[in-house]
């Protein structure tokens, strides 16, 4: 019996010690490298979320790009929302810095990109909060970029 005691005992702080060690190393790389974010809403349909109400998407997104500044035109990204600071919106990257945009309904039909900012959109025109709505985004609001995109069915019960 004693045997066993010790076992259970050995078997417990061995847990204890790779789980002390598994979550700060997770979530060094969530903050640091890599996040994972649930996609609703319409804006950017067809390239995410393209069902609709029935779907939603989830998507792997790379900090480590941002921070490294390798942000392309076509690139979707995640940016820290203007109109609310603790919500993310994902959008697409227009233009560049020093770009000339044709803007689709912000107040100035043409609009030159300023240096350290980027113009964002939503695939879903008319159905977007984005750069037509207020403005160039400054490159620092830029929180993550995505690296891929999985569809899943709420048919299938995967909510």
């Amino acid at each position: 019996m004693a045997q066993k005691a010790g076992f259970g005992r050995r078997y417990f702080r061995a847990f204890m010690s790779g789980f002390f060690v598994a979550v700060p190393v997770t979530v060094t790389v969530l903050d640091r490298l890599a996040y994972v974010a649930r996609v609703d809403g319409s804006s950017m349909q067809p390239s995410l979320n393209p069902e609709g109400a029935d779907t939603f998407d989830i998507v792997l997104l790379n900090r480590w790009s941002v921070r490294n500044f390798e942000v392309r035109r076509g690139d979707i990204v995640s940016v820290v929302s203007p109109k609310n600071p603790k919500q993310k919106i994902i959008k697409r990257v227009i233009a560049l810095e020093g770009d000339f945009i044709k803007t689709l309904g912000y107040k100035n039909r043409y609009v030159r990109v300023p240096d350290g900012h980027l113009w964002i959109e939503g695939d879903h025109y008319g159905h977007s909060f984005d750069s037509n709505t207020f403005g160039p985004v400054n490159e620092s609001c830029v929180s993550h970029k995505e690296v891929y995109s999985f569809l899943v069915d709420k048919r299938m019960n995967c909510t």
